[in-house]
């Protein structure tokens, strides 16, 4: 394995290095956000060991065609995937006297043939964007892979064989969750997740970035720990002519929005539909506010457009307490999704990143995605408190017993330590400075959350205040139990 240009992605290295290093053949499926560095981190890892790669040809669907005519696409776009793969075997070592393949059952035949012609101890087989390989009859494909699988390269012992996809529904649907040739046969699934602010600022160095954490946070705020959007960026540039460059003078962003959805699933409008309606809603939605807001009936088709939405990581789902019952929120968490939607989708092309600087919509953007930033580094924040064994955090909302409402954004409750950990984020430029409007507002989220159900009497109570650059002197600090800073979500 080669991980000298690899960025960050340490337990993504362990896995791949542990599934290389193994007695027996392993099959890994890697999926995830289109753009977050799949493909990247196979080829780079395994440049010297790769004996067969091939990846699939990307073909949007054209609309208005009669029955006859999408049968006759969807057939000359099977030959086409075809000749590119056939074109690879040939790029490997496959003995060219051999007939270009008519059907993906001599294409795994073939295969095999150069695979056992390879005197490597491991033989790593990388089929790169399978969906797309596969098309829109993707049956037969499958299926092969499932024989070629179950049949011949699991008996090898040798073969480490990974699959890939962008297309999350289509790799969920027929390779992770087939009840087919390929049920129970992947070996290890991968979800690859956007850079931690942690890898994002190791990237950025790589790349003679000299960024301060703050606006390492900016931008992470703006475009997400994607590596393919922060490889866009310049280095003689400020983060925000950086951020005007990509959004606001770049006529192809629109099609980069709509890429990243129609790359991953089919049915793609009604995916965007639902991203939109989250949009505008920064703490998320219940199930029931995303059908009145969207139109979309209910059942098992929005339940699955739900779930892939957040097993790519587009949305994650959180529990709310403090009404009748909990309720699980729908929080759209991808950034770049959110900077698109709000700043640049709607907006007349005049605009540019500094006409949004310091106004009220950018305070209140950036204050709204900072909490979300803080969210999906949760781990950080539980470092940095020293929790063990913490259990799934959840907001909660309800009231004092003087009637006064109280919204607590993020509640981490340790019963090891028989503590709730009441975390509030706030976004700020310089130190924050807690007034007494808000120190009295903080008090009575604390004895809100304290006479709730959710609150054993027996457990303590810490307030924890995580800021960007910390907390201003004040005396109004005394309520603060713990004060956390970008510098603890960047501690790894």
């Amino acid at each position: 394995m080669n991980t000298e240009n690899i960025i960050g992605r340490k337990q993504e290295i362990d896995t791949l290095a542990r599934l290389f290093n193994s007695k027996k053949s392993e099959f890994l499926a890697i999926y995830g956000r289109r753009r977050v560095g799949k493909s990247y981190l196979i080829e780079e890892a395994f440049r010297d060991d790769i004996v067969f790669s091939a990846v699939g040809i990307y073909r949007k669907k054209k609309k208005g065609l009669s029955e006859e005519q999408e049968i006759k696409e969807d057939s000359s776009y099977r030959e086409l995937q075809l000749k590119h793969f056939y074109a690879n075997l040939l790029q490997y070592g496959l003995d060219p006297s051999m007939p270009a393949p008519s059907t993906w059952l001599d294409a795994f035949v073939q295969l095999r043939k150069l695979i056992s012609k390879s005197t490597a101890k491991r033989k790593v087989v990388f089929i790169d964007e399978l969906p797309w390989l596969g098309g829109p009859q993707s049956s037969e494909l499958v299926e092969e892979l499932g024989y070629f699988w179950n049949n011949w390269a699991v008996k090898q012992r040798n073969v480490f064989l990974v699959v890939c996809g962008s297309a999350t529904s289509w790799m969920l649907d027929n390779v992770i969750r087939d009840y087919g040739g390929l049920h129970g046969r992947v070996t290890h699934k991968l979800l690859l997740k956007p850079f931690t602010l942690a890898e994002c600022k190791a990237f950025y160095e790589d790349r003679n970035f000299r960024m301060s954490d703050y606006e390492i946070a900016l931008a992470y705020m703006a475009i997400g720990g994607v590596p393919y959007y922060m490889d866009m960026f310049r280095n003689d540039y400020t983060l925000t002519q950086n951020l005007n460059m990509m959004y606001f003078k770049n006529d192809t962003i629109a099609t980069e929005f709509e890429d990243v959805y129609t790359g991953l699933f089919s049915s793609s409008e009604r995916y965007i539909d639902i991203v939109r309606a989250l949009s505008k809603k920064f703490y998320g939605m219940t199930r029931s506010e995303i059908l009145e807001a969207t139109k979309l009936k209910g059942g098992g088709t929005v339940s699955k457009i739900l779930d892939n939405l957040k097993e790519c990581g587009i949305i994650r789902t959180y529990p709310k307490y403090g009404a009748s019952r909990k309720v699980t929120v729908y929080q759209l968490t991808d950034f770049f999704s959110l900077f698109y939607l709000n700043f640049v989708d709607s907006k007349a092309a005049k605009y540019e990143w500094n006409s949004f600087l310091r106004s009220n919509e950018h305070e209140e953007w950036a204050g709204r995605v900072f909490e979300i930033l803080c969210s999906m580094h949760r781990e950080q924040i539980e470092y940095a408190l020293r929790i063990k064994n913490a259990k799934k955090n959840y907001m909660w909302q309800g009231a004092s017993p003087s009637g006064k409402g109280a919204q607590v954004d993020m509640v981490i409750p340790a019963p090891m330590e028989r503590t709730d950990y009441l975390c509030e984020m706030k976004y700020s430029e310089n130190k924050f400075a807690i007034s007494s409007s808000y120190q009295e507002n903080l008090c009575n989220k604390i004895d809100a959350f304290k006479n709730s159900k959710q609150h054993k009497p027996s457990h303590s109570i810490l307030l924890v205040m995580v800021t960007t650059m910390g907390l201003a002197n004040s005396v109004n600090n005394g309520v603060v139990n713990v004060s956390l800073t970008l510098d603890d979500l960047l501690a790894f």
